[in-house]
């Protein structure tokens, strides 16, 4: 208290009211006038660099009450850790630092705040540091408890404050060279407003997040570091996607919150793009890469190689172990950090992360049994239709000089069959010959596309029908894809659970599948490990492909339109549709006149006829245009009850339901497709329609639906 009165006798000498000069003074002053001093009320606040700049934001206001509880307990805050945003991020009390927990990101400095500054640029209030916030404190009460304002201080980097009143309190910067002459600080420019609580701050303080987490949903990115056209990493992105998530639960989940029966939805973001581009690949690319162009050819480098990077073994190799271990590591984690979970797993793909994400689900196997069930079918795919000898079989792929050495080795038919590209390395035979058997006995292991053989469904016309529709129109008979399907020869990874949906944004699956060769998908097919899985894309996204043409490529019909949020179709499409009806109709109408017309005009010289004919036309017309209305009507009705009554069979891929779902696009994207291309492709993190078909999918799982099913 003696340093805040030392300042004030030094800085307010044309302040001709007297200040109290010791702590005895103040003890005797009426304590009837100090009860109109109230202490301010703290807010946490972190630190975040964005956009190059300084930003503070606060915690929710369950994170800072708990903040300040720890605070407040008397305990020791070294060493202290509480959990804030939802178990996402850890704050080290006595550091005053914030740390993720899930993924890499830099720390951030935390602070406990109660006294702010407008700042210079973009008028939001910075907190001061606590030590000077605690002397703007301790100067305000005493300016109130004796009632004498105009009170000067100086913060630590020489800039002045006064408290003109408890309404007007000031800030201004310091003079320009006042250090170097040694004189005092003075008043200069512009002032800024100084405010004392969060209360008198206009910032967004949202509440807590509900403690109970019923499904944790685990997000990958696609090609390239930024996830939207404001360059943002997938950690904030998937933020949006969570933070429009807990807004809609209290919207279309109302009923079963307040019932307690659900929680929230978890979104934790998984990151493959950081440790590919750590491999040193960058720096190989850099030598070889044109000086000319130099941003476009960065931003190639650095986003579309991608794609090429995942067609390559090498760092294919490296994206899907990446992708697969961090969603284990994660998993783990999480259960460690919330022990009482008890909910399911689902998975989510952007763009290209959606493709890695297929290719995984494809290579997992439903359990430890699966390895021996897979030789069981394999063997019973030979005794149906193969009963061709080994050496028969090495004759017809010109291999018969290493018949010598699988016998040397007890190798027979089978045996050969299970043997990796290593084992026959080993074995000794060159990288041609390794490469045509694995590639000979995989295709008789698995016809082509994606259609892993089971004991239950394996027979000879099986496997016919199925190289009718999945062979390559120009190659032999005997030449199918692997079980991958065309994919790059990687060994995937095994996740330590079951995802129980699958959702691809912007997804180019349909496309790379085509590419690899695969005519069509399997009905009965089926993710070995994850039972749902849903195609959610925007109409004008350049890079999304559908996936119900090739379960039935032989039916051409829509994909599932999703809902709007708010339960009623965009008003643009439904005016269109309307003025489509109406033209129909016009349409319609407008031949009938004119057909009654000209009927009506070629009858005219026959003056002694129109009577009996008028008689009969207006019999037989009726009749006539009765019958024509109701063939069109029936032909409407027809497609109707048939798109009703006979709902289209596109495949177990997701357990029997609708793959394909389309988003609504908004008015003003209808008028340009193509000025809206790209942000289609990146719209889905902040898309409430996309959000909620993610949650009323989920929530399904679990009996919980919507207040009002959407229309």
């Amino acid at each position: 208290m003696s340093s805040v009165q030392t300042q004030q006798e030094q800085l307010s000498q044309s302040d001709p009211s007297p200040s109290p000069n010791s702590c005895s003074s103040f003890e005797l002053i009426d304590m009837d006038a100090g009860s109109l001093y109230e202490p301010v009320t703290p807010h946490w606040f972190y630190c975040k660099i964005i956009d190059s700049k300084e930003t503070w934001i606060p915690f929710n206001s369950e994170d800072s009450q708990q903040l300040e509880e720890a605070y407040s307990s008397g305990k020791d805050c070294n060493g202290r850790v509480v959990p804030t945003d939802g178990g996402r991020y850890d704050v080290h009390l006595g550091e005053r630092m914030r740390y993720a927990v899930y993924w890499d990101e830099l720390a951030s400095e935390v602070r406990r705040c109660t006294w702010f500054y407008k700042g210079d640029k973009d008028n939001k209030y910075v907190p001061y540091s606590e030590s000077f916030s605690q002397v703007l404190e301790e100067t305000y009460m005493l300016a109130v408890t004796l009632d004498e304002w105009k009170k000067k201080l100086e913060s630590p980097n020489r800039e002045i404050i006064i408290l003109h009143n408890p309404k007007l309190m000031v800030h201004y910067q310091p003079v320009a060279g006042s250090d170097e002459w040694g004189s005092t600080p003075t008043e200069q420019g512009r002032p800024r407003t100084v405010k004392r609580g969060v209360e008198n701050i206009s910032v967004d303080i949202h509440c807590g997040e509900p403690l109970q987490i019923d499904h944790l949903v685990f997000v990958v990115h696609g090609i390239g570091p930024a996830c939207d056209l404001r360059f943002r990493s997938i950690v904030q992105c998937v933020n949006d996607f969570r933070s429009v998530s807990l807004n809609l639960l209290q919207t279309h989940f109302k009923k079963a919150q307040e019932n307690q029966q659900i929680g929230r939805v978890e979104f934790l973001p998984v990151n493959w793009h950081s440790p590919l581009h750590s491999t040193g690949v960058d720096v190989d690319l850099q030598r070889i890469t044109l000086p000319s162009i130099n941003r476009l050819r960065h931003f190639t480098n650095d986003t579309i190689l991608d794609v090429f990077f995942y067609n390559s073994p090498t760092y294919c190799q490296t994206i899907v172990d990446t992708v697969a271990s961090e969603m284990n590591r994660i998993y783990t984690l999480f259960l460690q950090r919330n022990p009482d979970f008890k909910g399911g797993v689902s998975i989510a793909g952007h763009s290209l992360g959606s493709l890695i994400l297929f290719d995984i689900l494809t290579n997992q196997k439903d359990s430890l049994g699966d390895i021996d069930s897979e030789k069981d079918s394999l063997n019973i795919v030979m005794d149906q239709g193969d009963t061709s000898s080994l050496e028969e079989d090495l004759k017809k792929l010109h291999l018969s000089e290493f018949f010598d050495i699988f016998k040397k080795e007890k190798v027979d038919k089978e045996a050969l069959a299970l043997c990796t590209d290593r084992d026959l390395q080993e074995m000794g035979i060159p990288l041609g010959p390794r490469k045509k058997i694995i590639n000979y006995f995989s295709t008789r292991k698995n016809s082509m596309g994606i259609n892993r053989p089971t004991p239950q469904s394996v027979s000879g016309a099986n496997i016919a029908k199925e190289s009718e529709f999945c062979s390559r129109s120009n190659t032999r008979h005997d030449d199918y894809l692997d079980v991958g399907i065309g994919q790059v020869s990687v060994k995937y990874p095994r996740l330590i659970y079951k995802p129980e949906i699958f959702f691809a944004f912007g997804s180019p699956i349909g496309m790379f599948l085509t590419v690899r060769g695969l005519k069509r998908i399997d009905p009965n097919y089926r993710f070995p490990t994850c039972k749902g899985f849903f195609n959610i894309y925007h109409p004008f996204d350049p890079v999304a492909y559908r996936i119900e043409p090739m379960v039935v490529p032989g039916v051409e019909f829509e994909p599932m339109l999703i809902p709007h949020h708010k339960g009623r179709k965009r008003m643009h499409l439904e005016l269109r549709e309307g003025l489509t009806r109406m033209s129909m109709d016009l349409k319609n109408n407008l031949l009938g006149s004119l057909r009654m017309a000209w009927k009506s005009f070629t009858r005219a010289p026959y003056p002694a006829l129109q009577a009996s004919e008028m008689a009969e036309e207006t019999e037989a017309e009726p009749e006539s245009t009765s019958e024509k209305s109701s063939d069109v009507n029936t032909e409407e009705t027809s497609v109707t009850v048939k798109e009703e009554v006979l709902p289209i069979n596109v495949g177990m891929l997701n357990g029997g339901q609708r793959i394909d779902y389309v988003l609504q696009e908004k008015p003003i994207e209808s008028f340009n497709e193509y000025l809206f291309a790209l942000q289609s492709h990146l719209c889905y993190w902040e898309s409430e329609d996309t959000v909620l078909l993610v949650l009323k999918e989920i929530y399904q799982t679990q009996g919980i639906f919507l207040d009002q099913p959407l229309q």
